[in-house]
């Protein structure tokens, strides 16, 4: 934790500039192909429901379910990254934002009726089942739980957007972490890895009910890059898996 800490407390400003554009400051998008929440719907209805959204980053998504009339806590690890959601914050979308480890979040059982996160914390955390146990005990029964994270798929395939992200190079069963080395030979920058059978077990040993898998399809007007999502691989391999969860209990399905 204390190197994804450090990476994204110095990454902060320059993610910001390059993404903030297509991420907006009030406005809940789940992933690089684009897919909004206003269109898709995922999380239901949020008015008047505590919704805690984890790894908020700058916290635009939180800033979206506010203006939609929930109560809304957003919780990143990234200090950086919170510094500026509170400068990008208005008066008219209250956001409560706290700086904590997805791995122990800082609240009561049973406090949110949603929790969500948009690429946000998951791809950087090992432990899953850690996370996703303690998003069930801040669950209300019934509580949705619904997430971002790249497609497991994406790992076989090189982190690039052109011809040469299109040809299968690793193993898709290697759960080795992706690690970058600073320059006095600590881990810098770490993300990881979980088949989708890994993911599904983590939710089921946890106790969640997945109600829905989105793959997010690339849309035709879609121009953008990002990284290795471009319109060239979006077009054939899936670069999103959106999963839509519940913890069961009264009111759940």
């Amino acid at each position: 934790m204390a190197a994804a800490r450090k990476w994204w407390d110095s990454d902060a400003e320059a993610y910001w500039q390059a993404h903030g554009e297509f991420l907006g400051t009030a406005d809940f998008i789940w992933c690089p192909e684009g897919l909004n929440e206003a269109t898709a719907g995922l999380l239901g209805p949020v008015a008047g429901a505590d919704v805690l959204e984890i790894g908020c980053g700058t916290a635009p998504c939180s800033r979206w379910l506010a203006g939609q009339g929930a109560r809304v806590t957003g919780l990143d690890l990234s200090l950086g990254m919170l510094s500026i959601a509170r400068e990008l914050g208005t008066s008219t979308t209250q956001v409560a934002l706290v700086q904590a480890d997805a791995g122990r979040l800082p609240f009561a059982d049973d406090a949110f009726d949603i929790a969500c996160s948009a690429y946000g914390a998951l791809p950087f955390i090992g432990d899953l089942a850690g996370v996703f146990n303690e998003v069930a005990r801040v669950l209300r029964p019934g509580g949705a739980w619904v997430f971002s994270l790249t497609h497991p798929i994406r790992w076989c395939f090189l982190d690039d957007g052109s011809e040469r992200g299109l040809v299968a190079q690793n193993s898709y069963w290697d759960e080795r972490a992706y690690v970058e080395l600073d320059e006095d030979g600590e881990v810098g920058y770490a993300e990881h890895h979980h088949t989708m059978g890994a993911i599904v077990r983590s939710l089921s040993e946890t106790g969640f009910v997945i109600v829905d898998l989105i793959e997010p399809t690339w849309p035709s007007h879609h121009d953008q890059s990002w990284g290795g999502w471009s319109p060239l691989r979006g077009r054939i391999l899936p670069g999103t898996a959106i999963f839509s969860c519940v913890r069961p209990g009264v009111g759940g399905e």
